[in-house]
């Protein structure tokens, strides 16, 4: 099952079942806490009430699937390649994890803002876990996932590095300029993987040109184990999403960085595409 968060014209936004082969979204009644849990436990389209309504797929405004109140975890430092081709380091005897902003975040449809102080700007397609239960148990962390969509963590790699001596790196300007962070297009819901931590692959296109090509099964942490670190430091909540990390081919290693005018498509295989057009670079 597929659900996304949409708008439609003026209307606010609403969480609905998506068909892309029907170009049909089916809004949802009531809010997602009141049904999510409801579907990462099992119960499918079961625990959904939908209204009479159908909307055209092609019509509605993806939004990122995830409402404002909730939080956005990012656990880096995931793949073992990235790290030692990108970054010249190895492997953390632990995940790395911190937050992003909210602002951060845009659809799966919506334009890159290039922000004012950085010169290169990053692409890092993850794959994104959507927490469905504020409910969450240690021996089976799996059980509190809702599903999963596709995230591109753009990133001001010059930002990251400006960070004081000894201070360590500025994550919070390299990942948090507004509007960067493309999440969606949809939830896939947890039943459409097998069992266990998903093994999909992930590539992430600029102009057409393949620059990262990677598989999660690459991770060095699956996602079982990060909720599991995330949670033992700060609880999650019902809706809260959480990035895996990106495989290689980062600018940050090949020296490619994002231009105005860039068309970015990142795909997760299974889920969907988010595809970005980079804005002109943003003078506020």
């Amino acid at each position: 099952m597929k659900l996304a968060r949409c708008s439609y014209h003026e209307t606010g936004s609403f969480w609905a079942v998506v068909d892309p082969l029907r170009d049909e979204v089916h809004p949802i009644e009531g809010e997602f806490s009141t049904w999510a849990p409801a579907v990462a436990g099992g119960a499918g389209i079961s625990a959904l009430r939908l209204s009479g309504m159908t909307l055209p797929l092609s019509k509605v405004h993806l939004l990122p699937p995830i409402e404002p109140v909730n939080r956005v975890v990012v656990a880096g430092a995931n793949y073992a390649k990235h790290l030692a081709e990108d970054f010249g380091l190895a492997a953390p005897a632990q995940p790395v994890a911190f937050l992003k902003a909210y602002g951060a975040l845009i659809g799966a449809h919506d334009p890159i803002r290039y922000p004012p102080l950085t010169e290169e700007l990053d692409h890092e397609v993850e794959l994104v876990v959507v927490i469905g239960s504020a409910e969450i148990d240690l021996e089976n962390p799996l059980g509190c996932v809702l599903g999963y969509t596709v995230g591109n963590d753009v990133s001001s790699r010059d930002l990251q590095r400006s960070g004081p001596a000894g201070i360590g790196m500025d994550l919070f300007a390299a990942k948090s300029q507004d509007r960067t962070t493309s999440v969606g297009p949809w939830v896939v819901t947890k039943d459409e993987f097998p069992e266990g931590s998903p093994k999909v692959r992930l590539t992430l296109k600029v102009n057409g040109e393949t620059r990262q090509d990677g598989s999660t099964a690459e991770m060095t942490w699956d996602v079982g184990q990060l909720i599991r670190f995330v949670q033992q430091r700060s609880s999650f909540a019902c809706g809260d999403i959480l990035f895996t990390g990106s495989p290689a081919g980062v600018g940050m290693g090949t020296g490619l960085f994002l231009n105005p005018g860039d068309v970015v498509e990142a795909t997760i295989e299974g889920i969907g595409t988010l595809r970005n057009v980079v804005s002109e670079k943003s003078r506020v």
